[in-house]
């Protein structure tokens, strides 16, 4: 029977909880147990995927077309178990099945209320699908004390009486501020948000405290009297130069001897976490170091790009170098020259994005690119930018641009509007719902024999996670590719372009998929491994 752990914040919001979870996970992997790792968000949206990349960060996706928390991605990461469409949930999603239900007359006339019905349904979706796991690490999202996030810690406090006695705990993560003119590391917030939780009826087992230098064993002492946890269950959650060092440091404070300890069991030997050294160790000490400007429309939040600066740190550990990223709103490009932003890095990646409003300077950042033979990678949006750069540019389309900006004579990417999905035809319409009616999750492409996208992933069929509304059309391709722009990935069936690149350009790939999704530290996405190491050619040529 699985033993669950959850994992609450408290004092600010944005303290790490994901990233704290994952590693958690990662550590109970690294001593040899199976986890699986949820979250749960209190918001009111159904899923994240109409909400801006500004305000919530990027919308992870998984194989299966969930849009969910960017969490989810950590899980990912740091523990490579693919997660699902079960493993996030939201109150709007929540409260959307419950309307339902009793819409549907499903609860026989019964008064339809937060407790028990809400709350029973978060317990089922936490205890659902469990079997053959060891861990069950559930966060909460938000901060305690949102009225938003009632119902679902009151859920995991009826949790504890549910389940097994000693099958589950609860880790509780705050912040120790310093003071300066004190010259403190301050308890008092911690104390008043574990209070805050133990009115609710949860008392923690764990605290894990974020603070950005050790904890004086005065202050330790005091937070495990006032809190009434062990003094040893005070874990130091201290910043650290890079995320992949957090299992290793989470390690050495204890986190995984005490959750162990807390479920009554023998911590044994400890875990083997070579793997995480190895990955910190080339971060720590890179033989080449490589600048790679990202021009985006989100560059306000870098939780809007989370995945695919990770990813370009993956890329980075393939190649022993350290990833420099300069920031750059497409914007500037439509009102200024990019050359001053770009003569001086190695590399161009124009990401995923929606609407029109900095779309004419991600087109100009392409056209820099491929006049200055600079390495670029566009994602999704940004392939569509490069498609429609060399439509302008080189076929002599001049008009040609995307119906997502408004009707237009040279269509060259349109509303996608059907495509298969398995065995079943999706069906969309220009006037429908936004929310989860995209090209979502993993689908297959086939690749050109002899191309750079081919010999970069070294086979001619692969499977890459989607997110996108709108296509490139086929009606221009054999324009394009008379003009240098090969189209050397397709759907199956031949119908939907997936990948573009020039032959003739030293890295130029413009892929529709998101294949930063699925790039982890130790399985660098030979994408950004390729694109990474073609920056540092051209860094050598600079």
């Amino acid at each position: 029977m699985a033993r669950y752990v959850f994992i609450t914040g408290g004092v600010v919001s944005s303290l790490g909880k994901g990233l704290a979870s994952a590693a958690l996970g990662a550590l109970l992997q690294a001593r040899g147990y199976s986890v699986r790792l949820r979250k749960l968000d209190p918001y009111l949206n159904v899923d994240p995927g109409t909400m801006s990349p500004t305000q919530h960060g990027e919308v992870f996706v998984t194989d299966d077309g969930a849009e969910t928390d960017l969490d989810l991605g950590h899980y990912e990461r740091f523990t490579g178990q693919p997660a699902s469409i079960n493993d996030n949930i939201t109150t709007g999603r929540i409260y959307r099945d419950i309307i339902a239900k009793e819409r549907r007359g499903d609860y026989l006339g019964a008064t339809v209320q937060v407790i028990p019905h809400v709350t029973d349904a978060i317990k089922n979706f936490v205890r659902e699908g469990n079997e053959g796991f060891d861990f069950v690490l559930v966060e909460i999202g938000g901060t305690v004390g949102d009225i938003e996030g009632l119902p679902f810690f009151e859920a995991i406090r009826q949790l504890g009486n549910d389940l097994p006695r000693g099958d589950c705990i609860y880790i509780h993560l705050t912040l120790l501020p310093w003071i300066p003119s004190a010259g403190e590391l301050k308890t008092k917030p911690t104390q008043h948000s574990v209070k805050e939780l133990r009115s609710i009826g949860i008392q923690p087992d764990i605290l894990l405290c974020r603070c950005d230098r050790p904890i004086p064993p005065e202050e330790r002492r005091k937070l495990g009297l006032f809190c009434n946890v062990r003094e040893s269950a005070v874990i130091e959650a201290r910043d650290v130069e890079t995320i992949y060092e957090v299992p290793e440091a989470y390690h050495r404070e204890g986190l995984d001897v005490e959750v162990l300890k807390a479920f009554g069991m023998e911590p044994g030997a400890a875990p083997d976490l070579s793997r995480w050294r190895n990955v910190t160790h080339r971060i720590k000490n890179p033989e080449g170091e490589v600048t790679i400007a990202i021009v985006g429309k989100y560059t306000g939040l870098k939780d809007a790009y989370k995945s695919l600066y990770e990813a370009l740190v993956h890329g980075g550990v393939a190649n022993v170098a350290k990833v420099n990223v300069d920031w750059i709103e497409s914007e500037i490009f439509e009102r200024e020259d990019p050359a001053p932003f770009l003569e001086h890095v190695h590399g161009i990646l124009v990401p995923g994005g929606f609407g029109q409003r900095g779309a004419e300077g991600k087109i100009k950042a392409a056209t820099f690119a491929r006049e200055r033979k600079v390495p670029y990678f566009g994602i999704c949006f940004g392939m569509q930018m490069a498609v429609i750069e060399a439509a302008r540019n080189l076929a002599g389309v001049a008009e040609a641009n995307s119906t997502e900006f408004g009707p237009t004579p040279e269509p060259i990417v349109g509303l996608m509007t059907e495509w298969v999905k398995g065995n079943e035809l999706e069906k969309r319409f220009a006037q429908g719902d936004l929310g989860g009616t995209m090209r979502l999750g993993a689908y297959d492409a086939t690749l050109k024999r002899g191309s750079k996208v081919a010999e970069i992933y070294g086979a001619t069929a692969i499977s890459e996670r989607h997110r996108h509304r709108y296509e490139v059309n086929t009606a221009y391709r054999d324009r394009l590719e008379q003009r240098g722009l090969i189209f050397s990935g397709m759907s199956p069936d031949g119908l939907l372009p997936e990948i573009v690149e020039y032959a003739d350009h030293p890295w130029f790939v413009g892929v529709q998929f998101h294949p930063e999704l699925k790039s982890r530290p130790f399985e660098p996405h030979p994408l950004f491994a390729s694109f990474v190491g073609a920056a540092l050619d051209q860094s050598r040529l600079v």
